[in-house]
C-alpha cells in the first residue's frame, strides 16, 4: 500500500475509506458494507468521525479482496480468515488460482471472440463500463432507476446512452472526474458556496449533465444538490472519497447558489 496517500497520527499510519477505495479498486459502497457486517471494520476514526483503516486493516482487506476475485461468498471467507496467519492466506491464495489457470486460460478465448463482436460496433460492455468507472456506476445507476425510473428524463438519459462507444464513456469519464475534483479543490481552498467560482463549477456540472444524459434544468439540478445531504450513500461518495468532510452540504448549497442567481438574473 506505498502508493496511497497516509494521513499521520501520533501511533500510526492510516488511510480514509476514499483513498483505500481507489488503491485496491473496491466502491466506498463495498467497503461500508465490508464494516456493517463486521468482516473488515476500520479500527480507527478521525477527529470528525470519519473511519480511518491501519496496517492490519489494509492486510485483512487484501486477503478479502484476493478471495472475492476467487468468487468466494462472504461467508466462505468470513470462516477462512478466523485461522491462519498471513503466510496460510497467500498459499491458500496461490493454490487455488493455480487450479484455476486451465480453465482460466480455456476462457480467454471465448472472452477475446466476444469482445472482438462487442467492439464491432464501438459499444461498451457493461462489464467495460465497470471497469472504466468502477462499481458505485451501477450502484447508482441501479438507485437513479429506482428514483426516476418513470421519469421523461430517465428515458431520454437510456436513449442517449445507447448511443455512446468508447470514446463518448472515456470523455465522459474523464470529464466527471475533473468537474468533481475541482469542486473538491475549490471546498478544500475554502472558497465559499456562494462565490462566482463556486457557482461557475456547479454549473458546469449542470451543463455536462444535459450535454451527456438528459435536460437539467435549475430546479431539477437543485433537487439532486438536495439529494447529495438526504442519502448518506451520496454524501460519502463526495466526503470520504474526496476525504473533505462537509463537501456535499458545500455542493448542495453551491448548486442553490447558482439555481438562485440564475432566477434572480432571469
Amino acid at each position: 500500500m506505498g502508493a496511497v496517500t497516509r494521513e499521520q497520527d501520533q501511533t500510526m499510519s492510516t488511510w480514509t475509506v476514499g483513498e483505500v477505495a481507489r488503491e485496491l479498486g473496491v466502491t466506498v459502497r463495498t467497503l461500508h458494507h465490508y464494516d456493517e457486517i463486521g468482516l473488515v471494520v476500520p479500527s480507527e476514526r478521525s477527529a470528525a468521525g470519519y473511519r480511518l483503516y491501519t496496517e492490519p486493516d489494509l492486510e485483512r482487506l487484501q486477503h478479502v479482496v484476493v478471495y472475492r476475485r476467487l468468487e468466494l461468498s462472504l461467508e466462505q471467507i468470513r470462516d477462512l480468515l478466523q485461522g491462519g496467519d498471513a503466510q496460510t492466506h497467500l498459499r491458500r491464495q496461490r493454490e487455488a488460482v493455480l487450479a484455476r489457470l486451465d480453465e482460466l486460460a480455456g476462457l480467454v478465448t471465448a472472452i477475446d471472440n466476444a469482445l472482438e463482436k462487442t467492439m464491432s460496433d464501438q459499444r461498451l460492455t457493461h462489464e467495460e463500463l465497470k471497469e472504466l468507472f468502477g462499481g458505485e456506476f451501477y450502484d447508482h445507476r441501479d438507485e437513479a432507476e429506482q428514483r426516476w425510473g418513470d421519469t421523461d428524463a430517465w428515458r431520454e438519459s437510456q436513449e442517449r446512452q445507447k448511443r455512446y462507444g468508447r470514446a463518448e464513456w472515456t470523455q465522459i469519464k474523464a470529464e466527471t472526474d475533473q468537474l468533481q475534483g475541482e469542486l473538491a479543490r475549490l471546498f478544500k481552498a475554502g472558497v465559499p458556496a456562494t462565490d462566482p467560482a463556486a457557482t461557475a463549477a456547479v454549473e458546469a456540472h449542470r451543463q455536462h449533465i444535459t450535454r451527456w444524459f438528459y435536460d437539467c434544468p435549475l430546479e431539477m439540478h437543485r433537487n439532486l444538490g438536495e439529494l447529495y445531504v438526504s442519502d448518506p450513500r451520496f454524501t460519502a461518495s463526495y466526503d470520504e472519497e474526496y476525504a473533505a468532510p462537509g463537501l456535499a452540504q458545500w455542493v448542495r448549497d453551491a448548486i442553490g447558489a447558482n439555481a438562485d442567481r440564475q432566477d434572480a438574473a432571469g
